[in-house]
């Protein structure tokens, strides 16, 4: 599933490619046909993204939430576009540019009350800078749930997945199974920051990369990563392989339905060292 940063990303890209003009609104596979029928030819005014979830803004006519989920795909291309396939649950189309959506878990014409529910039930996003980690803090410090298991609560943190939430507690020698209320304030103040400035840098980039400069392939003399996910990580999807810091085999485990990586050595289990 994207992480939170590509979600951005979206956002950004629909409000460079379309917005500020009329677009053309279809559902060439149905599933979304009355609502494309009521956007057709209006301007798409704003785009908004909260964690994982797409917004695309029509005016008083309403949103467009969009979340991908496990298998949705949203693809941009030049226009004229080519004739699409019966997949395609949304498409946009102006002069210069198309974009197609398949397979979302979500694709549907909200309002603006609807919208801010949505921002409501979710946590505060590090890419948002209407909020900062303190609502987080509140929940994380009372509970008695893994630090591993809250970072991917939606409800306590919201655009953080399975990538950011082994690489962030890795980068800090955080144990993923202590519980939330052992750190400190000042251990989640670290990895507040630390997410908003890795999930940044995402955006920036279009990939996740979590390595610091000096544990770089180049700067370690090491292969670079060979993985469908792009860039350099520390442990995830590393299992059995040696640390870039200790050597130490990397784990994994199932945790809450995902799988976990962490380094047994440098993310040592036993009482907060703050």
């Amino acid at each position: 599933m994207p992480e939170g940063h590509t979600i951005r990303r979206l956002a950004d890209d629909h409000a460079e490619r379309f917005a500020g003009a009329p677009v053309r609104v279809t559902s060439p596979q149905g599933k979304f046909s009355d609502s494309a029928a009521l956007l057709d030819g209006r301007t798409l005014t704003a785009t908004d993204a909260h964690g994982k979830h797409l917004f695309l803004g029509f005016g008083d006519t309403g949103w467009v939430h969009i979340h991908l989920g496990l298998f949705g795909k949203l693809g941009f291309g030049a226009a004229p576009p080519p004739p699409p396939t019966d997949t395609v649950r949304l498409r946009l189309v102006n002069a210069a540019h198309h974009a197609d959506l398949r397979g979302p878990t979500t694709c549907a014409l909200i309002t603006e009350p609807e919208k801010r529910a949505i921002h409501e039930r979710l946590g505060p996003d590090p890419l948002r800078g209407d909020e900062d980690g303190e609502r987080a803090w509140q929940r994380i410090s009372r509970s008695r749930t893994t630090i591993a298991a809250l970072l991917m609560d939606q409800k306590v943190i919201a655009g953080v997945g399975n990538v950011y939430r082994a690489e962030v507690l890795f980068r800090h020698g955080i144990d993923p199974y202590r519980a939330g209320r052992d750190l400190t304030r000042a251990t989640w103040d670290t990895i507040w920051a630390d997410l908003g400035d890795l999930m940044r840098e995402g955006v920036r980039n279009n990939r996740i990369d979590t390595v610091r400069p000096e544990h770089l392939p180049e700067a370690m003399g090491r292969p670079p990563r060979k993985d469908d996910h792009g860039g350099e990580v520390y442990v995830y999807r590393r299992a059995n392989l040696p640390c870039h810091i200790c050597g130490t085999e990397i784990r994994t485990a199932d945790l809450v339905s995902r799988n976990l990586f962490w380094c047994p050595r440098c993310q040592p289990s036993g009482p907060s060292d703050d």
